[in-house]
């Protein structure tokens, strides 16, 4: 079934592996999905919400095409580095500008917790590290993973449906990548 994927590539660095990662995963979504590409590498934007919600804070024309791309997708697949545990600070940075209230979520009056706005999306998760998998995942305890996934996204209703953490790519192989490359673009021909 065709499906509505927008590809974030939440790397600053133009070029990346994890940018390359997004591009292929595009080429191969393209074949039979509607696909829609975020580069956080090519976006020029302030990402500090410098005075959280108290003043309004008028988005770049690069954060309202996001929200755009956010509210027309169905599916969103995310491709990011891990920098010391968590995502890059301009990648949070672009949560921070976007998902604000009344578009991703909403407190209400006599609610113990937010109303979910963005529900009814999903999205698949693929990190890479120079940390091995295992000791990030077992000994660190994820901490990108549970900021992206829960704190993030699921806050906001995009359930996470899979993740998937690459690495290390300090001794990675120009094969490993190669192998990884082409597992992007297979996911993107299944639109996962």
């Amino acid at each position: 079934m065709k499906k509505r994927i927008l590809v974030i590539s939440g790397s600053p660095k133009a070029g990346s592996f994890s940018e390359s990662l997004a591009l292929s995963y595009q080429a191969g979504a393209a074949e039979d999905h509607e696909v829609q590409l975020c580069l956080l590498s090519a976006m020029e934007f302030n990402p500090d919400l410098s005075q959280g919600y108290a003043q309004v804070q008028p988005l770049e024309d690069c954060l309202e095409r996001f929200q755009q791309q956010l509210r027309w997708a169905e599916h969103l697949v995310v491709y990011s580095p891990v920098w010391w545990g968590g995502l890059p600070a301009k990648f949070k940075g672009l949560f921070d500008r976007t998902l604000l209230p009344g578009f991703a979520f909403r407190f209400e009056k006599g609610m113990s917790v937010q109303k979910k706005l963005l529900t009814g999306k999903t999205a698949s998760l693929v990190l890479t590290m120079d940390t091995p998998p295992w000791y990030f995942r077992w000994w660190q305890g994820a901490p990108a993973v549970k900021q992206l996934k829960i704190t993030t996204l699921e806050f906001c209703g995009i359930r996470c449906t899979s993740q998937h953490l690459l690495g290390p790519m300090i001794s990675a192989t120009d094969k490993q990548k190669t192998n990884w490359l082409t597992q992007a673009k297979q996911q993107g021909l299944q639109g996962k």
